[in-house]
């Protein structure tokens, strides 16, 4: 069993950065792959970036140039540096994990899920 828990939301202004952190459980961290979701109100949850057991990454369109996603295996921590924030950015951000070590695609199984946490960007 994995536990994910996310922190790094708060309220930010239009052109503002975040980093946002998932922090996991358990010893097996580096094998999973890691993905970070947004869903905001009346939307569809989407993936925004996802990361393989090996550090390869992709990314939605929208977030290209601005997000980062990143790991640290030794702190068991995956990270979302967000900048040049958007108002569309708001959402409740979400940290996943994946058994299938491969880059996260839209066919991804997900086995674990964090809380959330709030992502807030003021124009």
């Amino acid at each position: 069993q994995v536990q994910l828990v996310e922190s790094g939301g708060g309220l930010v202004q239009a052109g503002d950065s975040l980093r946002l952190s998932c922090r996991a459980s358990g010893r097996t961290f580096s094998r999973y792959s890691m993905g970070w979701f947004r869903q905001a109100p009346g939307k569809q949850r989407e993936l925004v970036a996802g990361i393989s057991s090996g550090g390869s990454t992709n990314y939605v369109d929208s977030v290209k140039g601005r997000f980062t996603i990143s790991r640290d295996n030794a702190k068991n921590t995956v990270y979302l540096q967000m900048n040049s924030l958007k108002p569309e950015d708001t959402a409740v951000y979400y940290c996943a994990a994946s058994v299938d070590p491969r880059v996260p695609g839209p066919n991804t199984k997900y086995d674990y899920w964090g809380q959330g946490t709030q992502v807030t960007v003021s124009s």
